[in-house]
């Protein structure tokens, strides 16, 4: 966490890879000069993705100085990022991403250094606050209607799943009040991403094997099984993008941030990386249909899914691959004579149609 006070001492892995002297974040994690003997532990949570320190702790240390020891003393404007949030409200860090976006805390919310935290007082009265007041969707009248609001529907639907491995549509929909749709898009994918958590901890098991050990009745495997497909591949394939977000920060395109695989459908991830002020667009996107393109929006770089490659002014496909290297996507990215309006497979065709 960063304590209280100390927000103005806070450094990445590019802040401090810089600091020590190395030409790229890359070099700087694969060598891991931040394990030596005596040096300052990060201030970021063990399981936390994006790891923080404290510079005057690591300046310190650098020159050979005593290192000046934090504050172990809680404080309600600490600082704490999704782990530790996680745990302080004593929900899996999967269920504070749903509970981030409620209106008592959404606004709180700030991101250093390329990573999301939220105060201690925050959560403390968010945790305080009697349900009744909180106004939880599980206290709604029968019959009140699909009123579970988005952004609580995956951690509402999860507490039940993980309560009852055979629960049903019927069910979901009578206990949540939503409707049969809302029913089928989001428990196959929920059943789908605890079958991917099952293989990745034990990587001897199969898809199939994790859905029996969990559970799940055959008659549903069949779309959670293809779920979870999906969801391994796209964390196979978040190295190669955090490895691009990477380069970016670097070239002094972007912040450093953790990249995020969304699942666009059943079976496609894709991934947005929001850029500096100074980057000649607002965001990237790699989607594994149709390569890197830009975007218009960094509130909403993805857009809505159409099945279809995204088009219009602004829209403009990096490079000729789906997944071309950290140099030629920085090269075509800054310029703009680079790319083509159409991904790379439909650039190719029409190419060999003229021809």
């Amino acid at each position: 966490m960063i304590r209280a006070g100390r927000l103005g001492f806070v450094q990445n892995s590019a802040d401090l890879a810089v600091a020590m002297g190395f030409t790229s974040v890359k070099s700087f994690r694969n060598r891991k000069p931040y394990e030596a003997d005596g040096f300052p532990a990060p201030i970021s949570a063990p399981e936390a993705k994006g790891k923080l320190w404290d510079g005057e702790q690591t300046a310190a240390f650098l020159a050979g100085a005593p290192v000046p020891a934090l504050s172990d003393v809680d404080d309600e404007e600490d600082l704490l990022e999704r782990t530790e949030a996680a745990a302080f409200l004593d929900v899996a860090p999967k269920t504070w991403d749903s509970y981030k976006r409620d209106p008592r805390i959404a606004p709180h919310l700030v991101t250093v250094a390329g990573v999301e935290h939220c105060p201690r007082g925050v959560l403390r009265a968010y945790r305080e606050q009697p349900s009744s007041a909180a106004g939880e969707v599980g206290h709604r009248p029968k019959g009140s209607g699909d009123m579970v609001p988005r952004d609580q529907l995956h951690a509402r639907v999860g507490e039940l799943l993980d309560a009852d491995p055979a629960l049903t549509l019927a069910r979901l929909t009578e206990e949540l009040g939503i409707a049969n749709s809302t029913a089928t898009r989001v428990l196959p994918r929920l059943r789908g991403e605890r079958i991917a958590d099952l293989c990745a901890a034990h990587e001897d098991l199969t898809p199939e094997q994790a859905a029996e050990e969990l559970g799940y009745p055959a008659a549903v495997r069949k779309a959670a099984i293809a779920y979870a497909g999906t969801v391994l591949r796209g964390r196979r394939l978040r190295g190669y993008v955090q490895g691009i977000a990477d380069a970016l920060v670097i070239e002094g395109l972007a912040e450093e941030q953790d990249v995020a695989m969304v699942q666009v459908t059943a079976d496609v991830v894709a991934a947005a990386l929001i850029l500096s002020t100074s980057a000649p667009v607002p965001a990237l996107v790699w989607d594994e249909r149709w390569g890197w393109r830009t975007a218009t929006s960094r509130r909403h770089p993805l857009g809505r899914e159409t099945g279809m490659p995204p088009e219009g002014r602004g829209t403009r496909y990096l490079c000729g691959s789906l997944q071309p290297s950290a140099k030629d996507v920085c090269e075509s990215l800054c310029d703009s004579r680079q790319g083509s309006h159409q991904p790379p497979q439909l650039s190719a065709r029409a190419s060999s149609v003229a021809r």
